[in-house]
């Protein structure tokens, strides 16, 4: 017994000192890496007075160990990680480490011209790739959404602080600016930096507390886009005003209408050449990173747009965020592949160079010191004061306003570039430059218990509550999720009905829809794509009609392109597959084969492609009137995942209907076994089933009737449901099982040859079928 009470104690003293070298590991690491870059970097400024690569090298090296490693403290205790960077570079610049070491210091960080433009560039550079993540991170349609109880808020929570740092600055020593005689910019400065909320910092602790879709969350957050938008507006107002060095109204008035033009242009003629010019690197470059070159392109193209007219290139980089943002094709993965290289090199190096920027010891003068508390205080007043009164005059509630002014009070990463810019043009002396860093710091690592406390206070309404599980239900959910349609057709008359439930589904997001024609006469149907009965025109049709009944307004405006291959008709879509597409509808004049299974076609057709299919047959009132919408829909259920998949697009299709949804459970051979060994807990499971296909249309404002046929074949009762409901259109889920031709099983190929209703099969990408829970 003592032997394994030792054993015992000695493996928790060896894993608390594993858990302790852990921690210590990236302080170890940043250590040694500063060492070995003050020795080397020594033995290089002995060699010769020009720039050092290897200097250089040691300076991002050290900027990221320390930054990061920091930044990932911050999170831990709650904080945003760009705190630990900011205070990465404080340790790092004459605050601490040039304080105890100088000679240490101006060898690894030396103050020559040449050698600190090395890293001033890739700083540089790092600002205009933060702005455009943050164009990236912002959300339009939100803004629309709440958008008068967020402008209210916006524009008093800048307009008050805006004129209390106004008033600050007029008033600041005269030893406190590096030219007093430029006073009025200087003031400028200063009132924009405490008035201007960092969407950044609100957005990731909003999300973070799981925040980001209530409704005062989205507040929050829309309000502090449009402050970041109004920042850099003036931002780029005055930096026009700085760089002529006087209040020249004429210049100032061009550099507004420049802007104002800039926007009007970049957010329409801009936001489709934008789409377009992505959609086109995805789908005619080989290369795994055109789609980002291009991104890249843009941003630089777009920030020296803005330089010409006359404002900071920050307000092209950011605006081709917000343009790149909106594009629907690869968002997801394009702010993922830029993220991780913007935080883990640019944002570390960035922030890393303002702490460094900023001397802290100047607050050992007790006046310096007092003004820095004075510049906190009204800062925090004045945005808390300003952000309530907007939140009350927005018509929220006490407690909402208070949430909302909380959120608002953050300046982190938008305030430091503000500051950044103003002492790189010389408006903005050392002092003044560390005390807005030091209130940037401060008011930001204040905000997150401050929000957290106000939102944990807020109760949950019912419409609220109502709309946070719709939301839920959809980030699990199918049709929800679909980015980019491919739509497979021929000349026959359903390919336009194909189309025009192709347009449906696209309509309510307004999504995407590439158009391959694979008939006989492809080339000539591609050619004649803009007759009324084409495709094309059924897809934009159906696309407006969906777009005014979807409840939030958002789509209607579909991008269609269309595309005649000469390769065959599996090469066509295995080529077009490659670009990415979540569903492939099928339109083809025959769809059923002699053997009971598809045409040859559809087989050939479809082997090129692996993810999900939806193939549509017209019949009855959809033969002689394709683009007719469905009045009455039938949707039979399993326990399958899969018929869950078909009840969704069946939703999606039921909003414009006048008929009820129908709802039809068949038993499969699953449920069957099931029966057999507990009747009554099988019905349990298959009420469930039906309730929560219910709920789900409920959440669209979507009637449905159900109907329960557990004691019948499925096909049959498929067949007597279609009968008896006289449904038009029937949307079924079927597993695609793997085999040598396309195969969904023997109900739906029952179903296909002998409905008189039009049939929709949705086919799942994976060939496993699965168990659909309904608790889940």
């Amino acid at each position: 017994m003592r032997q394994a009470g030792r054993a015992a104690l000695e493996l928790e003293i060896g894993d608390a000192m594993v858990i302790r070298w852990g921690r210590l590991q990236p302080a170890i690491w940043a250590t040694v890496i500063l060492l070995v870059s003050i020795t080397a970097a020594d033995a290089e400024g002995d060699k010769a007075s020009k720039p050092s690569e290897f200097i250089l090298l040691a300076q991002i090296a050290l900027l990221i160990a320390v930054g990061r490693g920091l930044g990932e403290l911050m999170q831990r205790i709650g904080q945003p990680s760009v705190i630990g960077e900011l205070l990465g570079g404080l340790l790092l610049g004459p605050s601490l480490f040039g304080w105890l070491w100088p000679s240490a210091h101006s060898v690894i960080f030396p103050t020559s011209g040449e050698q600190k433009a090395l890293i001033d560039g890739i700083a540089q550079f790092g600002i205009l790739l933060l702005l455009l993540l943050t164009g990236m991170d912002t959300d339009l349609k939100l803004v629309r959404k709440v958008g008068r109880a967020a402008t209210t808020i916006s524009v008093a929570g800048i307009a008050v602080p805006f004129v209390c740092g106004f008033v600050l600055g007029e008033f600041l020593p005269d030893g406190l600016l590096p030219h007093p005689e430029a006073r009025l910019i200087a003031s400028l400065f200063l009132g924009t930096a405490l008035s201007i909320s960092s969407v950044k910092i609100v957005a990731v602790v909003v999300r973070e507390m799981n925040f980001m879709r209530r409704n005062v969350g989205q507040i929050i957050v829309a309000s502090a886009i449009i402050d970041d938008t109004l920042g850099w507006i003036i931002i780029a107002v005055i930096f026009s005003l700085a760089s002529r060095g006087s209040l020249d109204l004429l210049s100032v008035a061009q550099a507004l209408f420049g802007t104002l033009a800039f926007l009007a242009v970049s957010f329409t003629i801009g936001r489709r050449l934008v789409f377009r010019l992505i959609r086109w690197a995805n789908d005619h470059l080989v290369s795994s990173a055109a789609v980002i070159t291009v991104i890249l392109m843009l941003m630089c193209g777009m920030a020296m747009i803005t330089h010409l007219i006359g404002v900071h290139t920050v307000l092209g980089a950011f605006i081709a965020g917000v343009l790149v943002g909106e594009s629907p094709i690869l968002t997801r993965r394009i702010d993922e592949r830029l993220r991780g290289l913007i935080s883990s090199l640019f944002m570390p190096v960035f922030f890393g160079l303002a702490g460094l920027s900023a001397d802290l010891t100047v607050l050992k003068d007790p006046s310096v010191l007092g003004l820095t508390a004075a510049l906190v205080l009204i800062a925090s007043i004045g945005k808390f004061g300003g952000a309530f009164v907007g939140g009350a005059l927005g018509g929220l509630t006490r407690p909402e306003s208070y949430a909302l002014a909380s959120g608002m009070n953050a300046r982190g990463s938008t305030e430091v570039i503000i500051a950044t810019i103003g002492l790189s043009m010389g408006m903005l002396s050392q002092t003044m430059y560390s005390m807005i860093v030091t209130m940037a710091i401060l008011t930001t690592m204040a905000m997150p218990p401050m929000l957290r406390s106000a939102l944990a206070r807020l109760p949950l309404g019912k419409d609220e509550k109502e709309r946070l599980e719709r939301e839920e239900y959809e980030q699990r959910g199918f049709v929800a999720n679909l980015e980019r349609l491919l739509l497979a057709v021929d000349e026959s008359s359903n390919a336009t009905f194909a189309a025009h439930l192709a347009g449906q589904l696209a309509g309510g997001r307004g999504l995407p829809i590439t158009v391959l024609h694979v008939g006989a006469n492809a080339k000539l149907q591609e050619q004649n794509r803009a007759d009324a009965e084409s495709p094309e025109a059924a897809v934009i049709n159906a696309a407006k009609a969906s777009a005014e009944a979807d409840a939030d307004g958002g789509g209607g405006n579909v991008d269609v392109i269309s595309r005649a291959r000469e390769e065959t008709v599996a090469e066509a879509i295995a080529e077009e597959a490659r670009k990415g597409f979540d569903l492939l509808v099928v339109g083809m004049d025959a769809v059923a084969g002699p053997d009971g299974g598809f045409d040859r076609r559809i087989d050939d057709l479809t082997s090129g492609f692996d993810g999900p299919l939806a193939i549509a047959a017209a019949k009855g009132v959809h033969e002689k009137e394709p683009t007719a919408n469905a009045r009455k829909i039938l949707v039979p259920v399993s326990g399958s995942n899969v018929s869950r998949r078909g009840a969704e697009v069946a939703i999606a299709l039921a909003r414009l209907s006048s008929e009820p949804l129908q709802v039809v459970y068949v038993s499969t051979t699953r449920d069957k076994g099931a029966r057999r060994t507990s009747p009554s807990m099988s019905l349990a499971h298959e009420e469930a089933i039906l309730k929560d296909i219910a709920a789900t249309a409920a959440r669209y404002d979507i009637n449905v009737t159900t109907r329960l046929r557990a004691n019948t074949a499925p096909e049959v009762a498929i067949l007597q449901e279609i009968a008896s409901s006289r449904a038009d259109l029937v949307v079924i889920g079927v597993d695609r099982i793997q085999g040598d031709s396309l195969n969904f099983g023997s109900i739906a190929a029952a179903v296909l040859g002998k409905s008189k209703a039009s049939v929709l099969l949705v086919s799942d990408g994976d060939v496993r079928p699965k168990t659909w829970d309904p608790k889940t």
